[in-house]
């Protein structure tokens, strides 16, 4: 094996662990620790709330308050995420079901669809963006959010 296909298996198992430890974070429901893997100037597209956030301020301020909506434990699980991993960006894309659990405990989670750019900035890797979205029916305009993979 030559030095840049090893390079290129460790930057695929950087990325992959960058996105594990993400995913973690989110389902512990650890704001801190989940925009620790954010760039400071990330840009992201959430499917509720506001059409763009800006900055990690802003994103960090969504991800509280998305915290907050759901009472009891965090369901989070990222399903069939493709890598593709270049020297400096990668992006991953994938389905993740999310949400939480009201008052009562019941689930409330649906599947979303997600784009996930990253940057290596400083010897590290970084989400500089991130993009999640529901589908919709045209004719009613509303979410379609009973969808399954």
């Amino acid at each position: 094996m030559n030095t840049a296909s090893l390079r290129h298996d460790q930057q695929q198992l950087e990325v992959r662990a960058l996105l594990q430890s993400w995913a973690e974070a989110v389902q512990a429901k650890d704001v801190a620790r989940i925009l620790s893997h954010y760039a400071a100037d990330v840009v992201a597209y959430d499917a509720i709330l506001q059409l763009q956030f800006k900055g990690l301020e802003a994103y960090g301020a969504h991800w509280q308050a998305c915290m907050e909506m759901c009472s009891g434990p965090g369901v989070f699980a990222v399903h069939e995420p493709t890598l593709l991993v270049g020297d400096e960006l990668a992006l991953a894309y994938y389905l993740c079901r999310c949400g939480g659990s009201d008052d009562q405990g019941q689930e409330q989670a649906s599947w979303m669809r997600v784009t996930q750019g990253y940057q290596r900035r400083d010897g590290h890797w970084l989400i500089v963006h991130e993009h999640f979205s529901a589908p919709f029916d045209m004719q009613s305009g509303k979410a379609l959010f009973d969808l399954k993979p």
